[in-house]
């Protein structure tokens, strides 16, 4: 992948993450590590030792301190069924979140409605609210749980847990849940960011038995 450092620690390394709280032992199959060159990380099934298929029921992808060039930019995510030769599966999803200033003058509980997305092809924003400052106290994090990507008989349904740093001094916590409007395979997962490359942060994909 251009622009791209990646580490694989496939699954014949044998190395599981201990079960937790929602069960099932976590085995790690790739991580990617961004080195400022690129707007997009992707996982691709079957590409440079990716597993998304039915060898998991369900699969997280992990996200640490994803931090941008450019100021002021937005987060997302997308599927394809095409193992990536395009990006855009209608999907539809909610969210609500909380935030907080660092000068503790600001900070309430809100639904999110400019970040709901309505059987839409477009991007997945992580998070509902605000946009991503490239200050070195400012990134995100992330959690995204898809559930059975490779049904060909149901939707897939997808939950998001996001903390990022907003440009204006704002810690935004979010939670997103939706699903992917398709009874077609998800075979491929692309993370980009609005402006700019990605300078920094790992994205890693676990999957679930």
């Amino acid at each position: 992948m251009s622009g791209i450092i990646s580490q694989n620690l496939g699954r014949s390394s044998g190395l599981l993450k201990a079960v937790e709280a929602g069960g099932g032992a976590w085995t790690l199959i790739k991580t990617l590590t961004a080195d400022g060159s690129a707007t997009t990380m992707s996982f691709v099934d079957g590409a440079s030792d990716v597993v998304l298929d039915d060898t998991y029921d369900s699969y997280k992808f992990i996200i640490s301190n994803l931090h941008p060039q450019t100021d002021q930019v937005t987060f997302s995510w997308q599927g394809s069924i095409d193992t990536g030769s395009s990006y855009g599966v209608s999907t539809t999803n909610t969210n609500t979140g909380v935030y907080h200033n660092e000068s503790d003058s600001s900070g309430d509980h809100e639904y999110h409605t400019g970040g709901d997305l309505s059987n839409s092809t477009s991007e997945i924003a992580l998070y509902g609210n605000g946009s991503t400052g490239n200050d070195n106290d400012q990134n995100l994090s992330s959690e995204i749980t898809l559930y059975n990507p490779s049904s060909t008989t149901y939707v897939k349904h997808y939950l998001v847990n996001t903390q990022h740093n907003e440009r204006s001094d704002y810690l935004d916590a979010s939670k997103l849940a939706g699903y992917f409007n398709t009874t077609s395979a998800i075979d491929a997962i692309r993370f980009s960011v609005s402006s700019g490359n990605i300078d920094a942060g790992t994205i890693s994909l676990y999957g679930i038995s």
